[in-house]
């Protein structure tokens, strides 16, 4: 009721690929990241194909009266600092499993550091939770949101329905790291294919070639957190 019509007037957003997301079960959506209003774009994308959109949410959150109760009703996952990141995440794939639920999670884990808006370096979270579970890994890529919110910027309303393109891709393959969830090496192979593949719907998008090389917070002296 709010978020719809709010996204509708500053995007008119295109949809690519929509088969590529189960109509039902148990799902991961790995989505890029250059705009603080993409998850809205990629929420309000993924409640037209027919899916709710849920992301994580830290677990205090669940404690606030009136949030935490709207977080639990609408199906949002908790993640509890401080505890391992395998138990965490089987106990939340069986979870999504069991009510044959979806979850948006972003892998670079905040606004990409590319000066460019390509996906940068990735980390672990999304496909420990597919690997987890052995849930569908679902690559996302989505492009326009810069148009009226440019990283860090401020939001630019006018003029409205600026076009904003989402493109799922097929699942990524990671069957022949299934029960391996546990094994840095997996960990590190799953996400550098599902970054390979988000960087690859976004060149589609662009209708450019991804750089042959992520950009590394770390390696750049950078923060990977908050803003830069």
């Amino acid at each position: 009721m709010i978020v719809v019509p709010i996204v509708g007037w500053l995007a008119r957003i295109e949809i690519r690929g929509a088969h590529h997301l189960p109509r039902d079960g148990a799902y991961v959506m790995a989505p890029n990241h250059h705009s603080e209003i993409d998850p809205l774009t990629v929420a309000v994308a993924t409640w037209k194909i027919g899916r709710a959109p849920r992301f994580m949410a830290k677990e205090s959150l669940f404690r606030v009266p009136v949030l935490g109760s709207a977080l639990k009703a609408t199906g949002m996952v908790p993640v509890t600092r401080g505890k391992s990141g395998a138990a965490q995440s089987m106990e939340q794939a069986s979870e999504l499993v069991r009510g044959a639920r979806g979850v948006i999670v972003y892998p670079e884990g905040t606004l990409t550091r590319d000066p460019d808006l390509w996906p940068m370096r990735g980390k672990s979270g999304a496909v420990r939770l597919a690997l987890a579970g052995d849930i569908p890994l679902i690559p996302v890529a989505h492009w326009g949101e810069q148009q009226f919110m440019p990283r860090y910027g401020k939001l630019k309303p006018f003029p409205p329905r600026r076009r904003v393109t989402v493109l799922i891709g097929e699942p990524v393959d990671l069957s022949d790291l299934s029960g391996r969830a546990h094994e840095a090496s997996a960990l590190s192979e799953a996400t550098t294919r599902l970054m390979d593949e988000i960087s690859r719907l976004l060149g589609e998008l662009r209708d450019e070639a991804p750089p042959k090389e992520r950009w590394d917070p770390v390696r750049r002296g950078q923060n990977e957190t908050g803003r830069m």
